[in-house]
């Protein structure tokens, strides 16, 4: 296996790949970084995490990690020639997780050209490309290799997203009833705690009981929701028994969700999203139908002392309206005082009209700028950083129909155009700066997602929140795991009583890449405290664990449980169930059945959704995870 990165999520990955895989790997990365292992992007906060995590392992009294580091080849670029000398020519599966998408896919074309057979996952924030760029490279594969299993191809190429991957945890983590999101064949999933049930209550089961939470508030280890914590930990995919007898334990279920945002404005201008009660204001409004009575009231009048028809009476009473009716020299008393008061009221009609188109002018100008946050907001989410994890995090809260204020310094960053176009509220200004928290109405907010490319922003940012509002909710965004570990643990026992959370998102991503090295296709991951939960769809045959087995006869507790069935023919079906389904407007069935039958043997040709524990995927893969007593 060969990993190139530039950043924390390679180092993460290959650890990954070589402790749950127990695979050999050869990491690629610039000359200058760190050796071995995930760590932090700043090199002063990376030592000292290093040493926090050694002191904490002698405190601890674990024994000191003896494996062996991956095989290391320094280059500042994945060019032909280095990726020779990393032997891509003989491995079975190539990662390009760089940051820059331009590199990822230079590399990969390369990489298809030596080794047409070698299995592809690529990073890539760009969705829409990363479509086409797998067909392509599968298309390449096929015309270097005729003889190419077409089955194979499935797997030969993957594009991921870390931000895609770890957007849903880092948006769940901050928002109470929503939990973790996964999507699989145009369904929204989410993984949802439920608190211990009381005395005579039943636990509400959900689609299936995914984990026991943690059983202690202060975990014994140090390290709560770790896989240290021992018994006291949490527990991945336990047994009916074991759900049935626990008490005092929170449970993490999973939940189908039908509706994956707010309905639309009952009156909105094509193509702009804008309420008309944003173009016009309630006074125009009032008074323009007063006018339209008031004209209404003309016509009647006219055709009653007229005796015209009411067609005509009308068309006259416009004409005297908008003063473009002869004088009604000569006529009778009653149609001159008629004529008079119309004139009266298209006097009072022109303003209007001048006022109407106005407001409507500011109003669209206003729609093409960043909103404000309303006076009167309170219960939203402060999002902090818009970039590449941040947009795809904004546009989650919104799926879910949260409200969210955004915090940026760049005005030109990617993900304003969005918050622009979903109008979401946006204070452009330096957060560690004083009065940009207090404009984002953080007092009054209900979390707070720190979400900068900064560590220490995102921690000067969180400090700072919890002075101005102690029980606040706050989620980190930390690029080191240790790091995040270890400001999780400072911050929950400095405030005890509130809620805090520190993600990495290289933590979060890289299951689902490893996954992806391994052949399978990844929908999501999931993190229940410290530990991950992996969703994967996988065809049965070739795995004896399933093939031939009742769903009752598959479950592993603690490894893998398989929660759906893909009905779908196997012609007809969806190449890649993570996808969303395309908005052309009508509701398309899916193929996925979650109430399957305890009996239901499964077949080759099944297609199945599992979650799975990484070391139960790599069970599954037929490789036996390396013993624990290597980790820390």
């Amino acid at each position: 296996m060969i990993v190139c990165g530039d950043d924390a999520l390679a180092h993460r990955l290959a650890t990954e790949l070589r402790d749950v895989y127990r695979e050999r790997v050869v990491l690629v990365h610039p000359g200058g970084g760190p050796a071995a292992g995930p760590r932090l992007a700043v090199p002063v906060q990376g030592r000292a995490s290093v040493l926090l995590g050694r002191v904490s392992a002698a405190m601890a009294g674990a024994p000191p990690s003896t494996e062996r580091s991956p095989e290391e080849v320094e280059a500042e670029e994945p060019t032909e020639t280095v990726l020779e000398s990393a032997g891509v020519a003989r491995a079975a599966a190539l990662a390009l997780v760089y940051d820059d998408d331009e590199t990822n896919i230079r590399a990969a074309l390369a990489a298809r050209r030596l080794n047409p057979g070698l299995r592809l996952v690529i990073r890539l924030y760009n969705r829409k490309l990363g479509q086409h760029l797998e067909q392509l490279l599968d298309q390449a594969a096929l015309v270097a290799l005729p003889d190419l299993d077409p089955a194979a191809v499935d797997a030969s190429t993957t594009v991921l997203s870390d931000a895609d991957t770890a957007a849903p945890a880092l948006a769940a983590t901050a928002v109470a009833g929503t939990s973790k999101v996964v999507h699989a064949d145009g369904l929204l999933l989410r993984a949802v705690e439920r608190t211990p049930p009381g005395r005579g209550e039943v636990r509400d089961p959900g689609l299936c009981t995914l984990a026991l939470l943690s059983a202690t508030v202060n975990d014994p280890a140090g390290e709560e929701g770790s896989d240290s914590s021992g018994t006291a930990g949490p527990q991945l995919l336990p047994d009916p028994g074991a759900v049935t007898t626990s008490t005092g334990r929170g449970t993490v279920v999973l939940e189908a969700v039908t509706h994956t945002g707010p309905a639309l404005p009952p009156r909105s201008l094509a193509g702009r999203g804008l309420p008309l009660s944003e173009i016009f204001s309630r006074r125009l409004r009032w008074a323009v139908a007063v006018t339209a009575l008031a004209v209404c009231a003309l016509a009647v009048v006219s055709w009653l002392i007229t005796g015209d028809h009411p067609m005509h009476a009308a068309y006259v009473t416009l004409l005297d309206l908008f003063s473009i009716n002869d004088p009604a020299v000569g006529e009778s008393t009653a149609r001159q005082v008629l004529q008079l008061l119309t004139g009266l009221v298209g006097l009072a009609l022109l303003p209007l009209l001048v006022a109407g188109a106005l407001e409507a002018l500011g109003a669209f100008r206003s729609a093409s700028a960043l909103r404000r946050p309303p006076r009167g907001l309170s219960g939203h989410v402060v999002l902090l950083g818009l970039g590449k994890i941040g947009t795809r995090v904004l546009a989650q809260l919104r799926g879910l129909d949260i409200p969210v204020v955004c915090v940026e310094e760049d005005p030109e960053a990617r993900g304003v155009a969005l918050a622009r176009r979903l109008r979401v509220p946006t204070v452009i200004g330096d957060v560690t700066q004083e009065g940009v928290l207090e404009a984002a109405k953080i007092h009054r907010a209900h979390a707070l997602l720190a979400l900068t490319s900064s560590d220490t922003t995102n921690l000067e940012a969180a400090l700072y929140a919890r002075t101005v509002k102690a029980d606040l909710r706050v989620a980190l965004r930390l690029y080191d795991d240790d790091f995040a570990t270890a400001v999780y643990r400072t911050l929950r026992a400095a405030h005890p009583d509130a809620l805090t959370r520190s993600r990495s998102v290289s933590h979060l991503a890289a299951p689902a890449f490893a996954g992806a090295m391994m052949g399978r296709q990844i929908l999501g991951a999931i993190p229940v405290e410290r530990k991950v939960l992996v969703f994967a769809a996988l065809v049965v045959a070739g795995h004896p664990q399933l093939e031939g087995r009742t769903i009752e006869e598959t479950f592993r507790p603690g490894a893998w449980r398989v929660l759906a069935l893909d009905t779908t023919a196997p012609a007809e079906r969806r190449p890649d169930l993570a996808t969303p389904r395309a908005a052309d407007g009508e509701q398309q069935p899916t193929g996925l059945v979650w109430d399957i039958h305890p009996g239901y043997v499964l077949k080759p040709e099944d297609r199945v959704v599992l979650a799975a524990t990484r070391r139960g995927l790599a069970e599954l893969l037929g490789r036996q995870p390396q013993p624990r007593t290597a980790e820390r």
